[in-house]
């Protein structure tokens, strides 16, 4: 794959037009800057226009959500494992903070422009697949250091007072390379969906990856949840982690494969209505705008030819066409843009985006913050106020195995979250048309917000587990709602620009979907360096579900206000 370099130029050109009946993929986007004062004219800058794919069948959709329920279930062996891995290779208490640090900061800087430069990714096997497939690799070798990490230190190194280190060191790496992964993962895999599916395909395989998320979350957890220490499976493979991580890379690679060959990709520089010659068309450039929401550094260009050519085009993280331009001089070779993305043009276009994608991200941020100060510290709130237990007791005391009886119960209470998700992604089909998405938004934060504040309030055993089916109201919501607003926003993007009597033109989806996504990371590190201090201040874990509904209510009246209705 090769991405848009500093060193070239380019020449204003003529483009190529499909031939009547013919689709042109979702890789051919306007190159339109979408600044405040801009957005409703941007339509003045697009060259190529956009035409919807075609719908695929229920069972394409089906297979390229299967990576969900991969992912997911890797995540659920995470979270029931990690505190046990990393106590039991002598991981001290202070320095636990820092895994959960580690990789959302990275995630949070880089997530943007790995989701920008897919917009560029020029391979022969399309632009989303490249990364999606060096993300999975990565987060296969992440879950082998995790779960293997100590078992391969203990055969390589005899050294003891070395042994310890090594291991901490391999576990750790292990859990961040991971999360790091796997957080990433989510923005070009909706991306991929974006561009291979048509308005209406969008929102079913949206609802897939929701089923699937909740059912992968599910089977995650009961397998976490299984002695296998005792079991044939044990025996063979020398313990119980080499089981959960056989069962975890192989659910993972096989789901990973189908995903990537579900629904096929069009490479960048093909053009599928091209079956000859380029050519001219009598569309020119005629933008001016200024860098805005997915704009990349301008650089200045060389004139081609014998007069003054000046180039007008704005440079976006989504402007495709130059791919499939052509020299308007046969004296000229081909050159693409002088084009460099880097974190100070990443921050500067997401603070340009338009209002109502900075308060859909905003929004975002609140729910998973929410989410995540639960999900955290879950087993630990059952350990210790709902069974009364000690993890800081003797472990053969009674109240140290009241805390482990509370853990394994809040185990089951993250399945239930799991099944719920998976339903309530079909319940939201049915609610759609009577609520809309801004309705099932503020429905999936306000649910979540009682259920947890009624948690912290009334600490019961059975009252906690019916309530845990609002966490996966929830995650559902999370999963799916914001996602599906972006295509409603690129819809209307595309129905202004018609009303400018242009084709319908809508942006690449990689850098929407990053700025939803690097939310994710922000929530984790406003998580793990804010929570762990409120739990110390506060004396107890009851303020976890008390803090959780705080947010979330706060981002109920938030979407009430701020969020943009869309029919």
């Amino acid at each position: 794959m090769t991405l848009l370099s500093e060193d070239q130029s380019v020449s204003s050109q003529p483009c190529r037009i499909p031939e009547a009946g013919k689709h042109i993929t979702s890789s051919l986007y306007p190159q339109t800057d979408f600044t405040k004062e801009t957005f409703m004219e941007s339509g003045e800058s697009g060259v190529f226009g956009a035409v919807e794919p075609h719908r695929h069948s229920r069972g394409r959709l089906i297979l390229h959500a299967t990576v969900m329920f991969g992912r997911e279930f890797c995540y659920a062996v995470e979270a029931a494992f990690v505190t046990p891995v990393l106590l039991s290779v002598g991981l001290p208490r202070s320095l636990y903070s820092l895994v959960w640090l580690i990789s959302p900061i990275l995630g949070f800087l880089l997530q943007p422009i790995i989701g920008s430069a897919s917009d560029y990714c020029r391979s022969s096997w399309g632009r989303r697949r490249p990364y999606i497939l060096a993300l999975g690799v990565l987060m296969l070798v992440g879950l082998t250091l995790f779960l293997n990490g100590d078992a391969v230190v203990s055969e390589l190194v005899t050294d003891k007072s070395l042994k310890s280190t090594w291991a901490i060191v391999i576990v750790m790496l292990g859990v961040v390379l991971f999360d790091f992964a796997a957080d990433f993962i989510d923005g070009p895999i909706k991306a991929y969906l974006f561009d291979v599916c048509s308005h209406s395909d969008k929102e079913r395989g949206l609802h897939y990856h929701a089923l699937l998320t909740g059912l992968g979350g599910a089977f995650g957890y009961l397998v976490g949840a299984m002695d296998w220490g005792h079991s044939v499976l044990g025996e063979a493979l020398g313990s119980e982690y080499q089981v959960i991580f056989f069962f975890s890379a192989l659910t993972w690679g096989v789901f990973l494969t189908l995903h990537l060959f579900s629904i096929p990709e069009q490479p960048l520089d093909k053009d599928p209505s091209d079956s000859g010659p380029s050519r001219p068309s009598a569309l020119r450039l005629l933008g001016t705008q200024s860098n805005g929401y997915g704009a990349l550094v301008k650089e200045p260009v060389s004139p081609v030819g014998p007069g003054p050519v000046t180039d007008l085009r704005p440079r976006s993280f989504s402007a495709l066409g130059e791919a499939n331009s052509v020299t308007s001089s046969a004296k000229q070779p081909n050159k693409e843009a002088q084009k460099r993305m880097t974190f100070r043009s990443m921050m500067k276009a997401l603070m340009n985006m338009p209002s109502h994608y900075r308060y859909l991200c905003v929004s975002h941020l609140l729910g998973w913050t929410a989410f995540l100060c639960n999900m955290l510290f879950f087993t630990d709130f059952m350990g210790q106020i709902v069974y009364k237990g000690n993890p800081y007791a003797e472990h053969n005391s009674t109240a140290y195995s009241r805390y482990e009886r509370g853990v394994e119960v809040g185990c089951w209470g993250l399945c239930i979250n799991a099944i719920s998700s998976a339903l309530y992604s079909y319940v939201q089909r049915f609610l759609l048309p009577y609520i809309g998405l801004k309705g099932l938004y503020f429905v999936g934060y306000f649910t979540f917000g009682l259920g947890t504040s009624l948690i912290g309030l009334f600490p019961d055993m059975i009252a906690v587990l019916i309530l845990c089916s609002v966490f996966g109201v929830m995650s559902s919501t999370l999963y799916t709602i914001p996602f599906n607003l972006i295509a409603e926003y690129q819809l209307e993007e595309e129905e202004q620009l018609k009303l400018q009597g242009l084709p319908g033109l809508q942006r690449g989806s990689g850098v929407d979907c990053a700025a939803l996504t690097c939310m994710v990371q922000l929530a984790q590190i406003l998580v793990g360096a804010g929570l762990g201090a409120l739990v110390n201040l506060a004396g107890s874990v009851v303020v976890v579900p008390l803090s959780a509904s705080v947010v979330s209510l706060f981002g109920c009246i938030f979407i009430a206000v701020f969020i943009k209705y869309v029919d």
